[in-house]
């Protein structure tokens, strides 16, 4: 069995992000994912300020725009009567937001982190946590794509597997908190459409929006309660956006969608992020409802706060239990007004009269996240490894 500095579970933005960041700090690390490479899976794709952030000071954002993703320059938000449009100003060097289909940003992080010397394997479903007698983690076990047997070493190991996270409740992480709003979200891409930036419509149990993404189409989603959007596909959607923009409802009926997916709802959650020998990150450990757009971009803050704290114990020589609780303070602290609206919003308990409130404080939660994220140093010896590949396992190996 290998023993790694790191192991994480989950090659997705926030595993892949996490992975990189500790890779590039000198720190040997395993990635693994059940999934293959370069999958689809369940996104509003959209990155607010602070992922675009995060992307460009990483050297990353010029792929996702080398990729075709087009840039974003103003945000429309329609309620109580109201069209209000945002442009997107320079700030912290960032003058256009993005919103890359998940086939294209996985990949780039993935990417990313290999070429820091991340090594990678797909195909391998995480099923069992070794630990040690005090009760540590130190390590995982599970089974290859093929059925062979799987079992890996570590000094940490990080959780970045999503909603229904295996890790979580593998180490039995407690939910510190759980929302109260339950919506659901059903979405698809249309091309050709003629679309300014990112469009927010909200009325009561009827948001809908529309973002630009790659390949000249257009995320169209459209969010309610469950029991409005029911199986989700183009009915409701269309239904909930002929609300607000009924010529636009017209347009959709008259083609077809390349895909729709739905979202039956989670309601969010907060839980626990480390104990002894592992830590959460992404989806794994912080979640809120896809109507705030704002998930990636959590996922990208949370692998750097996260890759911070794990360096400086592992390379550092920082005790655990101070780094990883202050990791956890952090994203807490910059989570938890913007936990609080997006459970309203999502819940759609709000009135015409109190959207309008809502959003603004989303907006401010969303600047001071970017405020805090501009002045968040990570201690990057970016040491320049090559990309490495690895042998296939017995049944496994990188890149299936």
């Amino acid at each position: 069995m290998t023993t790694y500095d790191a192991v994480v579970v989950g090659a997705r933005a926030a595993g892949a992000s996490t992975a990189r960041l500790l890779a590039r700090s000198g720190l040997s690390v395993l990635l693994v994912d059940r999934c293959r490479y370069g999958t689809d899976t369940l996104s509003t794709h959209a990155l607010m300020r602070g992922g675009v952030l995060q992307l460009q000071r990483w050297g990353l954002l010029e792929k996702v725009i080398a990729a075709g993703t087009p840039p974003v320059r103003q945000a429309t938000f329609r309620y109580a009567g109201q069209v209000v449009v945002v442009p997107i100003g320079p700030s912290y060097g960032v003058d256009a937001l993005y919103a890359p289909r998940r086939t294209v940003l996985d990949p780039v992080l993935v990417d990313a982190a290999e070429a820091a010397g991340v090594e990678v394997r797909f195909g391998v479903a995480v099923a069992e946590v070794d630990r040690d007698e005090s009760g540590r983690v130190t390590g995982v076990a599970g089974r290859t794509r093929e059925g062979g047997e799987f079992r890996a070493g570590a000094r940490v190991v990080i959780g970045a597997d999503g909603v229904h996270s295996t890790l979580a409740d593998l180490v039995g992480a407690p939910f510190d908190r759980v929302g109260t709003g339950l919506g659901a979200t059903t979405y698809g891409y249309w091309p050709d459409l003629d679309v300014a930036g990112y469009e927010w419509n909200f009325r009561r149990d009827a948001a809908s929006g529309l973002i630009p993404t790659d390949d000249g189409l257009t995320c169209v989603f459209a969010s309610a309660t469950a029991g409005r959007i029911g199986r989700g596909g183009p009915a409701p959607l269309l239904e909930i956006l002929g609300e607000t923009d009924a010529e636009l409802a017209r347009r959709l009926a008259a083609a077809t969608p390349r895909a729709m997916r739905t979202f039956t709802g989670v309601r969010g959650y907060r839980r626990r992020c480390w104990g002894p020998g592992w830590a959460l990150v992404g989806d794994a450990g912080y979640f809120k409802d896809p109507l705030s757009a704002h998930g990636l971009t959590d996922a990208l803050r949370d692998a750097e706060l996260l890759a911070g704290a794990v360096v400086s114990v592992l390379r550092d020589g920082a005790g655990e239990a101070e780094a990883l609780a202050g990791y956890q303070a952090t994203r807490d602290a910059v989570s938890d007004t913007m936990f609080d609206v997006i459970d309203e919003i999502a819940g759609h308990r709000w009135t015409d009269d109190e959207i309008g409130g809502l959003l603004l404080r989303l907006n401010a939660a969303m600047a001071e996240e970017v405020d805090a994220l501009a002045v968040l140093h990570f201690p990057d010896a970016a040491r320049g490894h090559d990309a490495r590949r690895v042998p296939d396992a017995p049944g496994g190996g990188v890149r299936r």
